[in-house]
This record gives C-alpha cells, structure tokens and sequence, in this order.
C-alpha cells in the first residue's frame, strides 16, 4: 500500500512538472506587444464607434482591388495607442510582387499614368484620412495630395502614399484613449470604422 501511495505522488510531481505549473515563463510568452492582437481576455475593452468613413470605387481593375484588399487587411484591426504615431507606409509595409501587391494604375507627380505596385493603396489612405478628420485631437503630422484630382472623393481630401517615393501619411494619437482601426472593402466601396477602446 505504502509503494502504491509513493507511486501516485511520484507520479501527480512529474505530471505537475510536466503541465508547466512554472507559469512565468508562459506569462512571458504571451506577454508580447501588438498592434494587432490584445491578450487580455480577463477585462477586454470596450469599443465604441466614434467615427466611419467609406468611398466608392470607381475603377475595379483587378490588380487595383487587390492591392485594395491586401491594404485593408493590413490596416483593419490596428491598434494605436494613446500617444503614438502611426505611419501607413509602416503598416502596409513594402509593396512589391514579393509582399503580394500587383502593378495598377498610378500617378506621378506630374499628374500622368504609370504602372506601379501601390496602385490602389491611395484610395484606403484616403479613406482613412478622412475617417480621422472627424476624431478632435488626431494630429496629421504628413499627408500629401495626388498631382491630379481623383474622383472617389471631393477635391482636397485625398491623400497619396508611396513608400517607393517617400510619400508616407502619418497621424499621432493626441486623444488621451486608444483606438482600434477596422479597414474592409467590397467590390463597391472602401470602409474605416474608429473605435474608442475604454
């Protein structure tokens, strides 16, 4: 009997051992910090909807809704928190046949037609951009307009990007909270939604 009870001990301490009972070394494991993703499923925040913007799309050429959809993806779940600065060239990252982009039309600063790997990218800059005009204390730190007018929104509130040619849009969180950025598209529109996280 006595082997028996050393046998079950033996065994619930190697079972302990084994199920990684050591708990700080998981901790550190998931404490890691992203934008993308909250670990904190204890007291998740809550989101409320402060601001949505969407613009049509005019022009479906197929490797202009990819980059679209790919540009979304990126971008649709973003966290920002109070006090950082976003960069969209940063979070969309490089664009090029290896990142998954397709060559679609674009402006040069001459205001004439080229093929190039952010070919669409603009319209979801532009739509986030004008999201964030209706956030008090969003600070646009760089923003650039295409060299011709584009006809997915009113004149004067687009914004260009190009991380090939260093045009970058750039904002800071000036609002004391966080913010979560949703980005998605249809075959028709481009949709931000901002939520407050309290």
């Amino acid at each position: 009997m006595k082997n028996f009870v050393k046998l079950c001990i033996t065994l619930y301490i190697c079972l302990f051992t084994l199920c990684g009972c050591n708990t700080s070394d998981n901790n550190d494991k998931l404490n890691y910090n992203s934008n993308k993703l909250s670990i904190s499923t204890s007291n998740p925040k809550k989101e409320v909807n402060i601001a949505s913007f969407n613009t049509n799309i005019l022009d479906k050429e197929q490797n202009r809704m990819n980059n679209i959809s790919l540009s979304c993806s990126k971008l649709d779940e973003y966290i920002l928190k109070s006090g950082e600065t976003f960069s969209f060239c940063d979070i969309i990252g490089e664009t090029s046949e290896n990142t998954g982009f397709k060559e679609a039309d674009m402006l040069d600063a001459n205001g004439k037609i080229f093929k190039g790997f952010s070919g669409g990218i603009c319209q979801v800059s532009t739509t986030l951009y004008n999201a964030l005009l209706q956030i008090p204390n969003i600070e646009i730190i760089e923003r650039h307009t295409h060299s011709r007018r584009v006809y997915y929104i009113e004149k004067d509130k687009d914004v260009t990007v190009d991380s090939n040619s260093g045009l970058d849009f750039k904002f800071k969180n000036n609002t004391g909270y966080d913010i979560k950025i949703y980005a998605s598209n249809t075959n028709e529109e481009v949709t931000v939604k901002i939520m407050k996280l309290e």
